[in-house]
């Protein structure tokens, strides 16, 4: 079987890491895109010990020019590009009236956007090998409202739009799309937050690395099925109950 080149954005930590640690695991060349990219070295060890090989990128997919730069080092450094998991991901948690609107923006062009350029960055790659798997990492949030993330939920709302658009616009073209929507995270974006890291005492949360299970299962179908959504919940995750004042 050919090896796997993997573009992941947000791939240091969290489901991102995870993710690059399963495909290791299946032999696969990655391409790690982050902000901050000082775990870089200790993860392309890890990937490399499990049997992979992986070079880190700093990428800001609010760009278009840095995730294009992630695709043209897959195509230098490994000569395709087989899978993106479009990844990078932020939060807020404010209130309707009181939110900060540079970090709405942040937060929709991050989300949303930057999955948008990330995908146009890879995808005349795949088109013209006629195959691959786009992986949209959306969440329960983009299918269900509460109080809390109003910004947030409409960038995640936004991406499962997103991704059922581009899956039709593909459908002849041989490249998958998959999103995949998990419920709450043990990631470093939920835990180093005071305002939503008690929501992990609440019910026992998913482990980054069940996230990236599901990726892999999706990936591994047949060319000829398509898992075009997956929803991945903790058992006994409720609403969540954190409450923001107006500022």
């Amino acid at each position: 079987m050919p090896v796997t080149v993997v573009v992941i954005t947000g791939g240091l930590s969290g489901i991102g890491a995870a993710t690059a640690l399963a495909f290791a695991d299946e032999g696969a060349k990655l391409v790690l895109g982050a902000i901050d990219i000082r775990s870089g070295d200790e993860l392309v060890e890890q990937v490399r010990a499990r049997g992979g090989d992986a070079v880190v990128l700093r990428a800001d997919v609010r760009d278009f020019e840095q995730c294009a730069a992630l695709a043209a080092l897959a195509l230098d450094r490994f000569g395709t590009i087989g899978v993106l998991v479009a990844n990078a991901g932020i939060g807020d948690q404010s209130s309707a009236e009181g939110g900060d609107p540079a970090r709405w923006r942040a937060v929709l062009e991050t989300n949303l956007l930057g999955a948008a350029h990330t995908v146009r960055a890879v995808l005349p790659t795949m088109l013209e090998s006629g195959s691959g798997h786009v992986f949209l990492t959306a969440s329960v949030s983009g299918r269900e409202t509460y109080v809390g993330e109003p910004l947030y939920i409409a960038s995640k709302w936004g991406l499962v739009g997103y991704g059922h658009a581009l899956r039709r616009e593909l459908s002849d073209s041989g490249v998958r799309v998959t999103l995949v929507e998990p419920g709450l995270v043990d990631t470093p974006l939920v835990r180093d937050n005071p305002a939503v890291s008690g929501l992990l005492d609440a019910c026992e949360p998913l482990a980054p690395e069940d996230v990236a299970r599901s990726i892999i299962y999706a990936f591994q179908q047949p060319p000829h099925v398509l898992v075009s959504e997956l929803t991945v919940r903790p058992l006994r995750q409720g609403e969540p109950t954190f409450r923001v004042k107006p500022a």
